[in-house]
């Protein structure tokens, strides 16, 4: 759907459209290695620059392939049409045949606002279907995008949309770093919270490594009343007496209710499965390793929930808290020892039973009290990573919303309080 109040052109009227260097074995091997970028390092309004290869590319070759301030990538290969601007993050730059370098020929051309319109394009609208030419691997030609027509709004427009969306963006991207520092402050805390304490107590070297002296290693058998397989009985999407927990549902810590399935049992059967505040819930079986052993600890949500054979239900004594437990396994520690008792079975896939789940060390503070202060401490952390992934997920709806209604001219970008909307970005990331 195109915006009838705009002029449209081919794209290959506002930009010089230049391709970039071939790797070969010469380049691979060569002198003069020069860091060049791949479609892997273009993403959508972002130049991921964790990794970058390098190849070998003569001066002279050089002036020609090498990118400056305000350059536009389009991606030809994996996700057609994926955009960037190319900001200077380094000096010396150059980039693989794959991409497209878009460089403005006139001066009515904002560069950044045509990333967003080629995502909406590329990813919302479906105007440019069958932009891409059809070989082995699906692909976006230099001349098939030199043709498409995309819209030439004024200059003052462009950059006045590209404002708003930018604002939502660089607010997006603040909570995903916080998310990110704060996964890693999880890491660290759990690292320090299950080889020192946090009653400063000295340390001593154990069976599993450096523990509080007063703290003793466990076998998960010492700590559990019982240990118990899912149900196998068929389940469907249809809503049904029963929620069924599945793997899907078992997440670090916790469980989601996202996704469920459900099952008719007779009362009798479906009391031999049904989950009570604080049972634990073990993934048995994944292809991922780091998935095997995942720990949840059902509180309630969804009511009469039952699992599935692909669990283990642990209900633990008194005295340990599940949360503790549930977070233990979650750490690095403790998914290293889950993995090293894994059983690798014949489809790929890892295998724990109720033998080898009983067989976990599990190092035990001497108190409960110190078992819940060690959870309070996570759980803070926890809540500081889901608000920042909730604000994530927000400010996503809001920028597709919008990005879409602005490339359709559903909405003007005179419609917008752009002062409005910082201040409300700034709260939001704050």
């Amino acid at each position: 759907m195109k915006n009838p109040r705009w002029n449209w052109r081919p794209l290959g009227e506002l930009f010089a459209i230049g391709a970039g260097k071939t790797m070969s074995e010469a380049a691979r091997t060569g002198n003069n290695k020069v860091p060049f970028l791949r479609t892997s390092n273009v993403l959508w309004d972002e130049i991921d620059l964790t990794e970058v290869d390098e190849m070998s590319i003569s001066p002279e070759e050089l002036a020609e392939k090498s990118l400056r301030p305000g350059d536009l990538l389009v991606c030809e290969g994996g996700e057609i049409g994926r955009a960037a601007v190319w900001n200077a993050e380094r000096e010396v730059m150059s980039f693989q045949n794959h991409l497209h370098r878009l460089r403005p020929l006139i001066a009515e051309v904002v560069p950044r606002f045509y990333v967003y319109f080629l995502q909406s394009a590329f990813t919302q609208l479906g105007i440019f279907e069958g932009a891409g030419n059809k070989t082995t691997i699906p692909n976006l030609s230099r001349n098939r995008l030199a043709a498409l027509d995309v819209p030439v709004p004024s200059a003052t427009e462009q950059r006045a949309i590209d404002d708003a969306l930018a604002r939502i963006r660089e607010a997006l991207n603040a909570h995903k770093s916080s998310a990110e520092r704060a996964q890693e402050l999880r890491r660290s805390a759990m690292r320090e919270l299950f080889t020192r304490g946090v009653r400063g107590a000295p340390q001593k070297e154990s069976e599993i490594g450096p523990l509080p002296a007063n703290w003793d290693v466990k076998t998960f058998s010492d700590v559990r009343e019982r240990l118990q397989y899912g149900t196998s009985t068929r389940c469907t999407p249809n809503p049904g007496p029963y929620p069924v927990l599945r793997i899907p549902n078992v997440e670090a810590g916790k469980v989601s209710a996202m996704d469920l399935k459900y099952c008719d049992l007779s009362e009798s059967e479906a009391d031999k499965y049904l989950l009570a505040d604080g049972d634990l819930l073990f993934i048995r079986t994944n292809g991922v390793l780091e998935r095997l052993g995942c720990t949840a600890v059902y509180k309630g949500n969804p009511q009469r929930a039952l699992f599935a054979s692909y669990l283990i239900r642990a209900r633990l004594k008194k005295g340990i808290d599940p949360r503790y437990v549930a977070f233990f396994y979650g750490s690095e520690l403790g998914t290293s020892l889950v993995a090293g008792r894994a059983t690798p079975a014949s489809d790929g896939k890892y295998n724990l039973n109720t033998g080898t789940i009983d067989s976990f060390p599990l190092p035990l503070p001497p108190t409960i009290e110190e078992q819940l202060e060690i959870v309070a401490v996570l759980e803070a952390i926890e809540r500081k990573i889901e608000l920042h992934k909730e604000k994530s997920l927000l400010l996503e709806d809001l920028f597709k919303s919008l990005l879409h209604k602005l490339m359709t001219g559903e909405i003007g970008v005179a419609n917008l309080d752009l002062s409005a909307m910082k201040q409300r970005n700034e709260a939001v990331t704050t």
